[in-house]
C-alpha cells in the first residue's frame, strides 16, 4: 500500500505519536476499522493502534448511501445488521458524534410474480430470524409513498425499524468511542510494508503522507480493514483478499418543495433505491453490467475522490426512475455522483483468519453493505480475536471460503462485473454466476459435457448439476415454482433409487495427512476412532471446544501413517486450515491432493452388478463390507474404491488418478448402456441426501451447532481419552440436548422448500430450516432444522403438530427424528 512520497528520507526520526509496539495494529480507517478498534476496546484490549493512510472515511465509506437494513440471506448475518442498527441508535448519545440515524422504515417493492414470491419468503424468513416484517399491498405502498407510481406493484414488504444515516459520522463516532476506550487512531500513516515470520506477521512499516518520516510498529497480529486497498495489503500479509473495485453511482436532486422524511425505497426490478434526504432524493443503481475500477491501482493520492460521470450508463436506471417517481422529471440533478466501492467473487464480504497465516485477520470487500454492516461486522470479529474461536456461525462471510485463485486479478475484473448487479438481480434458487467460469474443471468435464452436462459452478470448480436430455436446450431456466430441471432430476433421483446412476465427486477436497504421528493426530483433531486397519473409512467430525461442528468429513485410513480426509468442495482450505492450526507438536505433514485423483460415484441397486463387469475386484459384503476401502482394477486401470454413499444406496466412490480417469469413465460408461445407466448431477445427490436426513455442512451443520443436538452423537467416540471437543460432549450428555435437527416433509407435494422457512410448532415459529429440497422418492419437498426441545423427550417434540411457511402459507409437515427414507440404512449395506 504504497504512499505519495513514501520513504523518501532514510534519516529521518520516527514520529513520536507512533507507538514502537502494539496489540493490533488494524490497517484502514474506514467505518469497518472504525468499528473493529471501537469494539476491541469495548472488550477491554489496549494498544490497538488504528493507521489511515489518509483521512478518516476517505476511500469508500464518505460517499457510501447510508441504509441501514436488518434482512440478510442468513440468520446469523441477520442478527450482525439488527446489531448495527442498535448500535448506530445509540451511538450518538455515547460518543456525542451525531450519526443522523433514522429508523424511517424501509420497503421492497416487487414487480413480478417472481420477485412477489422472493420477498414473501423473505418476510418468512424474517419472522424466524426475529425481525419484524410486513407484507402489504400495493395501496398500502401509496400510502406510505405517495409519490410512487404504483400501478405494475406486485407486492411489497415493510421494515418499520430499517433506517439510514450519515455514513462519514457513524465511522467518525466510532473512531471517537475507540479513542474514549484507549485506542491510538492516526491518520496520514501509510503502511508501506509487512515484516513476516513464518505463519505470522511481526509488525508493519509506515511512513507519513508526506514521506518525511517513517517507522516500524511491532505487532502481536494485524487487521486488514483496507477496503478497496484490501487485495493490495493483503498481499503484503501474504494472504488471499479477493475483491474488486467497480464504479458505482447515484444522484441526488435539487431540494424539492414539501418533500418530507419517507421510507428507504427499494425497486430491485428496476435496479434502483431510493432515500430522502434533507428535503432532496438520492437515486443510486446497481446496474446489471458493472464498471470494474482501478485495475492497474489505485492512485496514491486518492482521498474523497470523484470517478468521472457517465451518464450514458446511467441513464436507463433514470428513466425508468422517472416513471417510476414522477416528480424526479421536474427535480433538478445537484449531484451525479460516481465513486468506487470493492466488491468479493460472491458478493459476501470478508471476515476473520486469513488462512495463509496465524495472526492476520480481515474485515474488507463489504459490496456496497458496508455501512449496515459495520457495525455487526466490528462486533462479531472482535469476539473472535479476543477469545481465538468465532461466536457464532459466520461460514457465509468467513475468509476461509475464498480459493487461492480467486486472488487472480483478471478472475476479479471479469467476476465483478456481474456482482454488483446480482445485489438487486432475482435471487432465484439454484441461480448460478454467467462471469469468470471454466477455471477449475474435473478429469470428466468434457465427457459429461458431451452428454447433456448442465454445468454449476462452486468454489470455482464446473460440476454437472443435472443433465439435459437429446432435445432438450442444456441452461438453467429460472424460477421460483418448479424450474426446467425439475423433471430431469426426478428422473435421475429415481435411477439412483431404483437402478444405477454415475455422477462425478472429484470437486470434493482430498487432504493427505501422513508422518509417524497420524494416527495420533487424527485422534486429537478428530472426534472419531481412526485407530483402525487399513482400508478403513471412518465418518466423522472435527469439533471445537464448545462441541460445535468445524467439519464434516469421511477418513480413510491407507496405511500404518497415512490418512485420506475427504471434505466438502467448499471447505477444503478451512478444513485443512483447521488441522494445521492444530497440529502442534505431531509429526505429520498435510497436503491437499485434491488435484490428483478424480472421483466417479456409481450408486444404486445394480451398482455391485455394474462394477463387477468392469472389475476383477471383489466387492463382497464379505470382502468389501461398507465402510472400508480397497484397490482394484478397472479396464485396463487402476482404482481404489470406497464403500461408502452420500444418496443413501449401495455404491461405491472410485477414485482414479486423473492421467486414468478418460479410460476408466468410457469403460465404466459403455457397460452401463446395458444396465441402463443414468449420468447424474449434484442437484440428484442433494435431493436423495435430504431424504435420507444427510447433514450438509454450512446449512445443517456449522460450528455453533452441538454434535449431539445434530443427531451425529455416533460418530463421535468420548472413550478415546483427549480430542478437541470432549468434554463439551460429555458434559452435553449430562445436561441434556436443548435443541434436535428434525427432518419434515411438507404433507402437500405441490410446495417447495430451499432452506430458512420458518418452522411453526403448534400454532408458533420456532425456528427455520437450514436446509431444503424435493424428495422424489417419498413425493413431497423436505427440510431439515432444529427445533428448541429443552428437558422434552423425543416423543415430545414429535408428539407436537407441525407446518412450514412457504411465502407467508403455512403447509402441514410431518415431523420425524430417523431418516425417512431407509431408517435402518438396509439399502446401503445389502
Amino acid at each position: 500500500m504504497v504512499c505519495d512520497g513514501a520513504n523518501p528520507y532514510p534519516e529521518t526520526k520516527r514520529m513520536s505519536a507512533v507507538p514502537e509496539q502494539a496489540r493490533v495494529v488494524i490497517i484502514g480507517g474506514g467505518v469497518i476499522g472504525c468499528s473493529v478498534a471501537y469494539h476491541l476496546t469495548k472488550l477491554g484490549w489496549k494498544d490497538v493502534v488504528l493507521l489511515e493512510r489518509k483521512q478518516l472515511t476517505c476511500g469508500t465509506t464518505w460517499h457510501a448511501a447510508g441504509l441501514i437494513a436488518q434482512l440478510r440471506a442468513t440468520a446469523n448475518m441477520t442478527k450482525l445488521a439488527k446489531y448495527s442498527q442498535e448500535l448506530y441508535g445509540n451511538l450518538e448519545a455515547e460518543t456525542g458524534v451525531a450519526t443522523g440515524f433514522k429508523r424511517c422504515g424501509s420497503i421492497t417493492v416487487a414487480l413480478t410474480e417472481e420477485r412477489r414470491e422472493e420477498i414473501y419468503r423473505q418476510a418468512g424468513m424474517a419472522r424466524a430470524f426475529g425481525v419484524d416484517v410486513e407484507e402489504i399491498s400495493a395501496a398500502e405502498v401509496k400510502a406510505k409513498y405517495e409519490h410512487l407510481n404504483v400501478d405494475d406493484v406486485a407486492g411489497a414488504v415493510y421494515l418499520d425499524k430499517d433506517g439510514q444515516g450519515d455514513p462519514a459520522n457513524i465511522a467518525l463516532a466510532l473512531a471517537k468511542g475507540a479513542r474514549q476506550g484507549g485506542a491510538l487512531v492516526k491518520e496520514r500513516i501509510c503502511v508501506t510494508g509487512i515484516a513476516k515470520e513464518g505463519r505470522r506477521v511481526t509488525g508493519v512499516d509506515w511512513a507519513s503522507d508526506d514521506g518525511k518520516e517513517q517507522g516500524h510498529i511491532k505487532a502481536d497480529m494485524i487487521v486488514n480493514c483496507a477496503g478497496m486497498w484490501g487485495h493490495e495489503v493483503g498481499r503484503m500479509a501474504g494472504v488471499n483478499v479477493p475483491l474488486q473495485a467497480c464504479e458505482h453511482f447515484y444522484i441526488v436532486t435539487e431540494a424539492i418543495p414539501g418533500l418530507t422524511q419517507l421510507p428507504v425505497l427499494r425497486v430491485p426490478d428496476e435496479c434502483a433505491y431510493y432515500k430522502e434526504d434533507a428535503g432532496k432524493m438520492l437515486l443510486g443503481a446497481f446496474e446489471p453490467n458493472a464498471k470494474p475500477w482501478g485495475m492497474d491501482g489505485i492512485p496514491k493520492s486518492f482521498e474523497f475522490d470523484q470517478l468521472p460521470e457517465d451518464f450514458d450508463h446511467f441513464e436507463p436506471i433514470l428513466e425508468a426512475a422517472v416513471e417510476r417517481l414522477p416528480m424526479l422529471a421536474e427535480a433538478g440533478i445537484h449531484t451525479f455522483f460516481n465513486g468506487p466501492e470493492s466488491f468479493t467473487p460472491d458478493d459476501a464480504y470478508h471476515l476473520g483468519l486469513a488462512p495463509e497465516m496465524d495472526n492476520v485477520w480481515v474485515a474488507a470487500g463489504f459490496n456496497s453493505i458496508g455501512i449496515q454492516s459495520a457495525g455487526g461486522a466490528g462486533m462479531a470479529l472482535s469476539q473472535w480475536m479476543d477469545a481465538g474461536e468465532k461466536p457464532f456461525d459466520l461460514g457465509d462471510v468467513d475468509i476461509s471460503r475464498m480459493q487461492p485463485f480467486q486472488g487472480n486479478k483478471h478472475y476479479l475484473f471479469e467476476r465483478s462485473k456481474e456482482t454488483l448487479g446480482l445485489l438487486y438481480a432475482d435471487h432465484f434458487p439454484y441461480r448460478q454466476k454467467a462471469t469468470a467460469r471454466g477455471v477449475r474443471r474435473t478429469p470428466f468435464h468434457h465427457h459429461l459435457l458431451e452428454r447433456g452436462a448442465v454445468m454449476g459452478e462452486l468454489a470455482g470448480w464446473e460440476r454437472a448439476n443435472w443433465f439435459a436430455r437429446e432435445n432438450q436446450e442444456p441452461e438453467y431456466q429460472y424460477s421460483w415454482s418448479r424450474q426446467n430441471f425439475f423433471d430431469n432430476v426426478r428422473e435421475e433421483h429415481m435411477a439412483v433409487r431404483q437402478n444405477v446412476g454415475l455422477y462425478d465427486m472429484s470437486s470434493f477436497g482430498k487432504i493427505r495427512v501422513e508422518g509417524p504421528d497420524a494416527e495420533a493426530f487424527m485422534n486429537y483433531v478428530g472426534g472419531g476412532d481412526y485407530s483402525v486397519t487399513n482400508g478403513k473409512i471412518v465418518y466423522t467430525q472435527f469439533l471445537n471446544k464448545t462441541g460445535g461442528i468445524e467439519a464434516d468429513v469421511t477418513v480413510t485410513r491407507l496405511s500404518e501413517t497415512a490418512f485420506l480426509v475427504v471434505t466438502p468442495a467448499a471447505t477444503r482450505l478451512a478444513d485443512q486450515t483447521w488441522m494445521m492450526r492444530h497440529k502442534g507438536d505431531f509429526n505429520v505433514v498435510i497436503t491437499d491432493v485434491t488435484a490428483g485423483e478424480g472421483v466417479l460415484a456409481v450408486m444404486g441397486p445394480r451398482s455391485r452388478d455394474l462394477l463387477n463387469t468392469v472389475s476383477s475386484g471383489d466387492f463382497s459384503n464379505e470382502v468389501n463390507p461398507f465402510g472400508t476401502a480397497q484397490e482394484v482394477e478397472i479396464g485396463m486401470g487402476l482404482a481404489r474404491v470406497h464403500r461408502v454413499t452420500y444418496v443413501g444406496e449401495l455404491g461405491w466412490e472410485v477414485y482414479v488418478s486423473a492421467d486414468m480417469c478418460g479410460h476408466v469413465f468410457e469403460t465404466i460408461a459403455e457397460a452401463g448402456f446395458d444396465f441402463g445407466l443414468r449420468l447424474c448431477g449434484m442437484h440428484m445427490m442433494d435431493s436423495c441426501r435430504i431424504e435420507k436426513g444427510f447433514r450438509h455442512f454450512g446449512h445443517d451443520i456449522t460450528c455453533e451447532d452441538h454434535v449431539l443436538e445434530a443427531g451425529l452423537g455416533f460418530a463421535v467416540k468420548t472413550a478415546k481419552p483427549d480430542f478437541i471437543g470432549r468434554d463439551a460432549v460429555l458434559k452435553k450428555k449430562e445436561t441434556g440436548l436443548e435443541n434436535r435437527l428434525v427432518q419434515f416433509k411438507l404433507t402437500d407435494p405441490e410446495p417447495l422448500l430451499y432452506h430458512n422457512e420458518p418452522i411453526v410448532r403448534d400454532g408458533e415459529i420456532v425456528g427455520y430450516l437450514s436446509s431444503g429440497n424435493y424428495g422424489h422418492h417419498l413425493g413431497g419437498a423436505m427440510g431439515l432444522g432444529y427445533v428448541p426441545s429443552k428437558g422434552e423427550t423425543a416423543d415430545q417434540v414429535l408428539g407436537s403438530s407441525y407446518e412450514i411457511d412457504v411465502a407467508g402459507t403455512r403447509v402441514k409437515a410431518e415431523a420425524s427424528l430417523r431418516p425417512m427414507y431407509d431408517p435402518k440404512s438396509e439399502r446401503v449395506k445389502v
